[in-house]
């Protein structure tokens, strides 16, 4: 109980010392005017208030990640906490704050349009590849996750295929529709049930003064598997996710003012670390006996074991409230992916976004290819999101460290995490069996020397660009004319 208590309490510090420190490194400009307002189209781009964008921000980059990763990640035992509260400060919340207040400075761009201008114009193709199939699988993992539980909830009542296709047409919606007409409107009060469920779950463990272990390095995993690397990829949403790289830019072209980014981006990862902790926590606590964690994953599943803990922590009736939370949040990271790889889509086409008829034919094409994953096996599917989603946080962590050095501002602070996530990215793909299958040695011989070649580059391009004076901040237009 010490263990989980004090990692809350470092997360809470997190936001408001090493949070701080970022801030002033990047250095935000309260009286400089943010896209909301420099690109209003009634679309993507109108100006919304700091607490709705702060919800919508938590609800978007929140998905079943810091609810499912660290019941998965809880097989490790405690070390699990160590990487969410070490990961979630000095790594999520940083690439987090990074990406969207970047975007902010840069017209509300997103990763692919980011990627061209800080790393070079061929990294825009292929960040702008990877972003969309990223998305794509995101959007359709969030399709399947919440019809099953829903079809648990009725139990069986009503087919699996009728939520699909209701979950499809609410994606589609939500997609091609003005942002304050759906997710503006209802993602505020999605956000208070969500924050309501965990905080009560939370109160509960204490209350009832849960066995929470205490901290260890113990590597407690049933199949003995190795911490590293897939912990770092089991547990990403509530310490570190490249997903999040494809949402910030959603809220950066609604944000008011510069100033709030911290509240908005830092402290919207923080608050999904805090998530996460509980979640794996509770999952520590009531399956670490006569029947264990991994028993249970094994027969009913990890939305089997989200409705245990609710109903056990909270009661039958406000335990279903929260299980309706957690439904409802793959459906909401759902939406904003589809609507992010849209928006990713007519940025890269030079498509203008106002008229109805051009959201249409650009999200039409993504939901024929989402249909068609949903016949693809979810295991598989998973394995290569968690593999592309940690590979795109790599990228926006590069980004971001590009624009510290290029402005002559503190650039470890993004260095270190990409460095680490690097290594950990590519040792994953050398070694999995949906990769090369090599050995762990020789994986990770090849993430270190990926990573060392990467940081050569790094440096290189950042000495020339520093040198050139590459603009920064000040002339939006003409860089994106020329990209």
């Amino acid at each position: 109980m010490i263990t989980f208590l004090l990692a809350l309490v470092l997360l809470f510090v997190g936001y408001f010392t090493y949070g701080k420190f970022v801030e002033r490194v990047f250095q935000p400009k309260a009286d400089r005017p943010t896209p909301a307002y420099t690109q209003a189209d009634g679309v993507d781009y109108l100006p919304m208030g700091k607490n709705k964008n702060a919800l919508i921000q938590l609800i978007s980059i929140a998905g079943v990640g810091p609810i499912f990763g660290p019941i998965m990640g809880a097989l490790y035992g405690p070390v699990a906490f160590i990487w969410i509260v070490l990961g979630c400060i000095f790594a999520g919340a940083v690439h987090d704050y990074l990406t969207g207040m970047i975007s902010i400075r840069n017209g509300g761009a997103h990763l692919p349009e980011l990627a061209g201008r800080f790393l070079g114009k061929a990294m825009k193709h292929v960040v702008n590849a990877f972003s969309i199939l990223l998305l794509l699988l995101v959007g359709t993992v969030f399709v399947a996750s919440p019809a099953d539980l829903l079809y648990d909830l009725v139990n069986g009542s009503v087919p699996v295929l009728i939520f699909v296709i209701l979950i499809f047409i609410y994606f589609l919606l939500a997609t091609i529709l003005p942002i304050n007409k759906i997710i503006g409107s209802i993602y505020p009060y999605i956000g208070a049930l969500l924050l309501f469920s965990t905080v009560g779950i939370g109160i509960a463990l204490v209350w009832h003064q849960a066995p929470i272990p205490e901290l260890s390095f113990e590597n407690t995993h049933p199949a003995g598997t190795a911490i590293f690397p897939l912990l770092f990829l089991t547990i990403s949403c509530g310490a570190l996710s490249g997903f999040h790289a494809t949402q910030s830019p959603i809220i950066s072209r609604t944000t008011q003012n510069e100033s709030q980014g911290r509240r908005i981006f830092y402290g919207m990862m923080i608050a999904e670390g805090m998530i996460a902790m509980i979640w794996a926590a509770a999952a520590m606590s009531l399956f670490d006996g006569p029947i264990t964690l991994n028993e249970l994953i094994n027969t009913i599943g990890t939305g089997g074991i989200v409705s245990e803990i609710s109903t056990a922590m909270l009661g039958p009736i406000v335990g279903t409230l929260a299980i309706l939370g957690v439904i409802i949040l793959p459906i909401t990271s759902g939406d904003t992916a589809f609507r992010s790889a849209r928006m990713i889509i007519a940025d890269y086409i030079k498509v203008p976004q106002k008229k109805m008829m051009n959201r249409i034919w650009i999200a039409l094409p993504l939901f024929i290819m989402s249909i068609f994953l949903t016949t693809v096996d979810f295991t598989m599917l998973w394995q290569y999101f968690n593999w592309a989603n940690q590979s795109t946080a790599v990228i926006a962590l590069w980004i971001g460290a590009m624009f510290l050095y290029i402005s002559r501002r503190n650039y470890w602070i993004a260095i270190f995490p990409a460095w680490f996530m690097s290594v950990t990215a590519t040792t994953y793909i050398m070694n999995a069996p949906i990769g090369l299958n090599l050995s762990m040695q020789t994986s990770v011989i090849i993430g270190i020397v990926f990573t060392i070649f990467l940081t050569v580059l790094f440096f290189k391009a950042a000495s020339n660009r520093r040198g050139n004076n590459h603009p920064l901040e000040d002339d939006v237009s003409d860089w994106k004319q020329s990209a």
